[in-house]
């Protein structure tokens, strides 16, 4: 069988089992199978598959007709201007989370040598692409998954800031090293019983433990926002993604700890998304 009448029989197994961009999704994986690119596929549509390749390319097709996310079955995700390195144990970045890098750049624009803290690191998506547009800036990332860290260590590789990125395996209750100017974070904030109705590829697919935000959707939240408090210096500043219905609650919280609250901003869809904070 051809490239063409490949994805064209991949892309029907995907209508079929209702898969929006079936086509698209299926010149992804074949692109992923011969580990060539789009380009290269249109140009050559009539090159005959050998039998390994056609095998590994229906076993990604299967993979995607049950909504295995395609950022996963091609360990690659675009967030910002980089691509990045997934894996199933890392969230799948998402533009609603370039938000904190948009504010981050806005508020550093005139600073040197800021030194970002960023708790929950997971694939590096939020410190990694900071410190690849602010190259005299120092970050420390920490998560409580190994996986998650190694990921990020390949990402730094892959966007040459490795050298100013520190990785440590941590909860967040029990890390106590350095001050920070600015703190990051995008904590689990879903609530438990909210997480079965979540779209199937994330219920199903993407890690429990970077979603479950406990019973009311804040009990990581406040942890974080505790640990902040203690870790960021006076007057520095700390920008955090919250759930669309949770910005009362977590200004609250920010309050509690000391943070002033600078500003609010919404997402694509309008919902709120991200608080700046100064610690006072």
């Amino acid at each position: 069988m051809n490239i063409n009448l490949a994805i064209k029989e991949g892309s029907k197994i995907l209508k079929d089992a209702f898969v929006p961009n079936y086509q698209l999704d299926s010149e992804i994986l074949m692109s992923k199978t011969i580990k060539k690119d789009m380009k290269y596929i249109l140009l050559n549509s009539k090159y005959f598959l050998n039998k390994d390749e056609l095998s590994n390319f229906f076993k990604l097709i299967k993979s995607r007709s049950i909504r295995n996310p395609i950022a996963y079955l091609t360990n690659k995700k675009f967030f910002w201007d980089s691509e990045f390195f997934v894996s199933k144990n890392t969230l799948i970045p998402r533009p609603d989370t370039e938000i904190i890098v948009e504010n981050v750049l806005k508020l550093t624009k005139q600073k040197n040598n800021i030194n970002i803290l960023d708790i929950g690191i997971g694939s590096g998506c939020i410190l990694l692409t900071i410190l690849k547009e602010r190259e005299n800036f120092y970050g420390t990332g920490i998560d409580i998954s190994q996986k998650c860290l190694n990921i990020s260590k390949i990402n730094a590789v892959k966007l040459n800031v490795a050298s100013r990125v520190k990785l440590y395996k941590s909860d967040v209750d029990k890390f106590n090293l350095g001050k920070y100017d600015l703190i990051v974070s995008n904590p689990p904030y879903i609530k438990k019983l909210n997480l079965k109705y979540l779209d199937r590829e994330v219920a199903e697919f993407e890690p429990r433990i970077a979603l479950d935000g406990g019973l009311d959707g804040l009990s990581e939240m406040r942890k974080v926002i505790k640990k902040s408090s203690e870790l960021i210096k006076k007057k520095g500043k700390f920008v955090l993604e919250i759930g669309y219905d949770q910005k009362n609650k977590v200004i609250n919280l920010l309050k509690s700890e000391g943070f002033y609250i600078n500003n609010t901003q919404k997402d694509f869809a309008n919902n709120d998304r991200c608080i700046v904070c100064t610690k006072i």
